[in-house]
């Protein structure tokens, strides 16, 4: 009989090997396979993937191997697809970036940069010239007079900074104070309010610039009610289980991309300048995702402090949860780079 030792050892290895062979960790050893790219959903889903589409047909040629590209509708469908395995790289902001790093095994290798040379963009809340509300004192008022078109809940710009920056802390919880709402991207929010269906929308610096460019009539009916403080700009984050070697060519060709003199680069300038106006790319690991992790930890917070509960007990003990969940989390992020 073995001994215990040699038994949990053997076990060990057993499940190790069970790893090795499963599929998606054969599938990043094999240098033939499509890299899945998924795109997050900044505007409609077939204007994703055009805007995309030109640099990933360059990675796909410097990678030698092909790139697919998956382009959704939502953020839940994304987040889905990165649970199903079937998203081996990502173009993804604040908290979807984060939670595929954290619990899905993925690995910050670059952010991207902007012509303004910020760090980063701004939540905005947006009115329609020439009707009410005319402030942002008349929204917090009167919340309830109002509709809301918003971002999903995982959206940074579209929920999470303005519940955390603006109604939170004026005691408005934007899924029960207005009188409806609209969930949907930061272009359809937009429309909405340039439109007549609704009375203000959360939107972002970045995509805003993009909305005036493409619908310039409907973004001269608009206004800019509040702007929040900076946030860090977006990640590409690819699965961890790819070898080094190659996750360090995929960096190089992203912090390369668009840096050449001549018209090499200035045909990739003009891409990434179709691409959201993008200026390109910086190296990045998962510790660009602490300012991420806090966003979230102080939502999770306030969203503690001001619910109802059972008993004052009950709170605390969510709040203890709370501030062991995010200092694990800030170790992770720390702790899994280099």
């Amino acid at each position: 009989m073995p001994s215990t030792g040699a038994a949990v050892a053997w076990g060990r290895r057993a499940l190790l090997m069970a790893l090795a062979a499963s599929p998606l960790a054969l599938r990043a050893q094999d240098a033939a396979a499509p890299v899945r790219f998924g795109i997050l959903p900044l505007g409609g889903a077939f204007e994703s993937r055009n805007d995309w589409e030109p640099l990933l047909a360059d990675l796909a040629r410097a990678l030698g191997r092909p790139v697919s590209v998956l382009s959704v509708t939502s953020y839940a469908a994304l987040e889905q697809a990165i649970q199903r395995g079937e998203v081996d790289m990502a173009f993804l902001s604040g908290r979807m970036a984060l939670d595929a790093v954290t619990l899905h095994g993925m690995k910050v290798v670059a952010q991207v940069t902007r012509h303004d040379g910020l760090p980063g963009y701004r939540a905005l809340l947006l009115g329609r010239r020439g009707t009410q509300p005319a402030t942002l004192q008349a929204v917090l008022e009167t919340p309830e007079r109002w509709r809301l078109a918003r971002g999903e809940a995982r959206s940074v710009s579209g929920y999470i900074v303005p519940q955390l920056q603006l109604f939170l802390p004026n005691r408005i919880v934007m899924e029960t104070r207005f009188r409806s709402e609209l969930v949907g991207t930061h272009q359809a929010a937009a429309l909405a309010v340039a439109n007549g269906d609704a009375d203000v929308a959360t939107n972002n610096t970045a995509d805003f610039e993009r909305f005036k460019l493409q619908f310039p009539a409907e973004a001269a009916r608009l206004q800019v009610l509040w702007e929040s403080d900076l946030i860090p700009h977006a990640q590409i984050v690819m699965r961890g289980d790819y070898p080094p070697a190659f996750q360090a060519q995929v960096q190089a060709f992203l912090t390369g991309y668009a840096r050449a003199p001549g018209p090499r680069g200035d045909a990739e300038r003009a891409v990434l300048k179709a691409l959201h106006d993008l200026a390109g790319f910086v190296a990045a690991d998962n510790s660009s995702l602490l300012p991420a992790a806090r966003l979230a930890y102080q939502l999770a917070r306030q969203n503690a402090l001001t619910g109802q509960w059972v008993n004052e007990a009950a709170r605390q003990a969510r709040l203890s949860r709370i501030e062991g969940q995010y200092a694990e989390q800030q170790a992770a992020l720390r702790g899994a780079n280099p």
